[in-house]
């Protein structure tokens, strides 16, 4: 039995981007991390650790800070912030350009949880047929 729970931001981080790119079903096929910070230091604030694309667009950025991550997704939000309520995700709306919602990834068992959140804000966006790349503020 374990003991204790995974608390540590960089390595639950390190966990998510396993589960998001480990999945060769749809709509994880097309799933990548890019751009990773390989020596990103935690912050509480969160230090940027990478950005997740879809089909070579990005939407979702994750940061990590000392005990957990946190990870903002550009797409499918209504549909991402259900599935985030649904898993029991703390989650909540950041009015920004583009607008986010941020989903926090309390310890590493969540890390799972977090692809239903995923897979949720893929499968709206592509039923929406929603332009990634407009959605992720990118020219």
């Amino acid at each position: 039995m374990v003991e204790r729970e995974l608390d540590d931001g960089v390595r639950i981080a390190q966990l998510l981007a396993s589960e998001l790119t480990g999945r060769a079903i749809p709509p994880f096929d097309d799933v990548a991390v890019t751009d990773a910070d390989s020596d990103v230091e935690p912050t509480p604030e969160g230090a940027r650790a990478y950005d997740v694309t879809h089909d070579g667009e990005r939407v979702a950025t994750v940061y990590v800070m000392p005990e957990r991550a946190r990870l903002e997704l550009f797409v499918g939000l209504e549909a991402a912030k259900r599935a985030a309520d649904d898993v029991g995700l703390r989650a909540r709306p950041r009015a920004s350009t583009p607008p986010a919602l941020v989903v926090f990834v309390e310890n590493g068992a969540h890390a799972k949880r977090v692809l239903d959140v995923f897979e949720a804000a893929l499968v709206a966006a592509d039923r929406s047929g929603v332009d990634t790349d407009a959605a992720a503020g990118d020219e």
